[in-house]
């Protein structure tokens, strides 16, 4: 693994507005950032496939043992939810995306960091933009990524089931906005009908008992880019047990895309070569360590210490509790720290995109810098 610094092509925001990336600059800053790229051989991206697979594995069994035992109230998920968490597993709704952040310099086994598991972004970054940015750059060489085709693949299988689906964000997120028009795309490349509303546009028909869009049609299946976390708080949380409403990731997922479940999988498989040691508040680890919150998101309310120092981010997250992780060191590229995320497309691991900053927790406007592999 190693980084290599470029010059970027002449024209480089156009090309990836082409294809529909209208965020490669966020805040003022470069969020596509392909100043640099990151290579690989063969034999390291199949290590990070064989890990992918593997953290996949493990966690379906962890999301077994939780509801086996029962261990809702220390993942922080109020009592309601829980037979409608159950049911969705028990019927093996199926899951679309996941994506597992892993700390790996090239050498060892990939490392564990978190998974996002229900509303993972860089999809498209991943999947369409550092493709064309590769046969620009680097045509005789690959890529570590089938994700578009496993998209299509998946929605052609759903649409056995569900012809027409819904798509819904916060629209006024150009990040999350992005996201779902390429999911909405491959789906509709798939044969489903499809509609777009902005998350706030969903309303509840008392009469019906379903929600609707603003033009009161039943929404009978949905893909959300918005957390579960957040539904179960807001107005009409309580209404979705009764919704007979099929929902993207579905709510099973929730238990994934919880920081719970990397102390629920070190008790799990103590020991194995791709997780860190991790435990609940109430069991601080010693050493090296970071805090991070249940709930946080985009590098919220992370805590990183080392020794007697530490480095910390702020947000709006804590409440819900803390889990504690052993700190695995990223790598340090001359002052840039990546991190790996490995995609997971309907149970099959799809890709990757990097993650790259200046310090060692990641956040919203961290830069997406491309990659490629070659031979060994």
């Amino acid at each position: 693994m190693q980084r290599i610094e470029l010059s970027p092509r002449a024209d480089w925001q156009r090309r990836v507005e082409e294809v529909g990336m209208n965020y490669h600059t966020l805040d003022g800053e470069v969020y596509w950032d392909e100043s640099a790229c990151y290579r690989f051989t063969r034999s390291q991206i199949d290590v990070l496939d064989d890990a992918t697979a593997e953290l996949h594995r493990l966690c379906l069994q962890a999301v077994e043992t939780i509801i086996s035992r029962g261990l809702f109230k220390q993942l922080h998920i109020p009592d309601w939810a829980i037979p409608y968490i159950v049911e969705s597993w028990e019927r093996q709704e199926p899951s679309l995306y996941g994506r597992f952040d892993l700390a790996w310099d090239g050498s060892g086994p990939p490392k564990l960091l978190e998974y996002n598991a229900d509303t993972p972004t860089a999809l498209l970054e991943a999947g369409v933009v550092q493709w064309f940015w590769l046969r620009d750059c680097f045509p005789d060489a690959d890529q570590f990524n089938s994700i578009h085709e496993k998209l299509i693949a998946f929605w052609q299988r759903y649409r056995q089931s569900q012809p027409s689906l819904h798509f819904a964000c916060v629209e006024a997120s150009d990040e999350d906005l992005g996201n779902v028009e390429y999911l909405r795309d491959t789906a509709i490349q798939a044969g489903l009908d499809t509609f777009r509303l902005g998350i706030e546009q969903i309303g509840w028909d008392e009469s019906q008992r379903r929600f609707v869009g603003l033009d009161d049609k039943i929404i009978n299946a949905l893909f959300k880019l918005y957390p579960w976390e957040w539904m179960l708080q807001d107005e009409f949380g309580r209404y979705l047990p009764q919704a007979n409403l099929n929902i993207l990731e579905p709510p099973w997922k929730q238990l994934l895309s919880n920081k719970g479940i990397l102390p629920v999988l070190w008790d799990l498989f103590e020991g194995h070569p791709n997780l860190l040691p991790a435990s609940f508040g109430d069991k601080p680890l010693l050493g090296d360590y970071v805090r991070k919150p249940l709930y946080s998101r985009e590098g919220a309310n992370i805590e990183i210490r080392r020794g007697c120092h530490s480095i910390a981010t702020d947000g709006s997250y804590g409440s819900e509790g803390y889990v504690y992780q052993r700190h695995a060191p990223l790598p340090n590229f001359s002052g840039n720290f990546p991190v790996i995320g490995s995609w997971m497309i309907a149970d099959q691991p799809a890709g990757i995109g990097i993650r790259e900053d200046k310090t060692e927790i990641t956040g919203n406007n961290s830069r997406f810098i491309p990659h490629f592999f070659i031979e060994d």
